[in-house]
């Protein structure tokens, strides 16, 4: 028998989405998890005063219309450069940018305004906006 691990039914219903949209098993998807979580970034460079630098460019996500898009956030510049989905390739000035091309792409019929710092979520299992770091160093 394997061991189990008890979550609260949204985090269980988010593993279950990611699987699905990652044709894997809720197990896999746990286990790249903790896996991602587990091993230091490559990005990350010593500051020479014992800390360590974070990385300048933030995995990102956006979860719409039933389709998840995920992206690069630069903290230098602020852009977001799309790496899934139709927009792949695309680069933005803004989040706000990015996440109107992804509205405007996905549901053409409704007003895009959107407010990307917001709209998108950081890509490390921790399901906080990108706001949460948008003043971070």
């Amino acid at each position: 028998m394997s061991p189990t691990i008890d979550v609260d039914e949204q985090t269980y219903r988010s593993i279950e989405f990611a699987a699905r949209m990652s044709n894997a098993t809720a197990g896999e998807v746990v286990a790249r998890l903790v896996r991602t979580a587990s091993v230091p970034s490559s990005g990350a460079t010593a500051t020479g005063q014992g800390g360590v630098e974070p990385d300048r460019k933030v995995g990102v996500y956006v979860d719409y219309e039933g389709h998840r898009t995920r992206g690069n956030y630069d903290r230098d510049t602020n852009r977001i450069d799309i790496t899934s989905g139709p927009l792949a390739g695309q680069s933005f000035k803004t989040p706000t940018g990015a996440a109107r091309a992804v509205v405007a792409h996905y549901k053409p019929d409704v007003n895009p305004n959107r407010n990307g710092w917001s709209f998108w979520v950081l890509d490390d299992g921790s399901g906080e906006f990108l706001q949460t770091i948008r003043h971070s160093t």
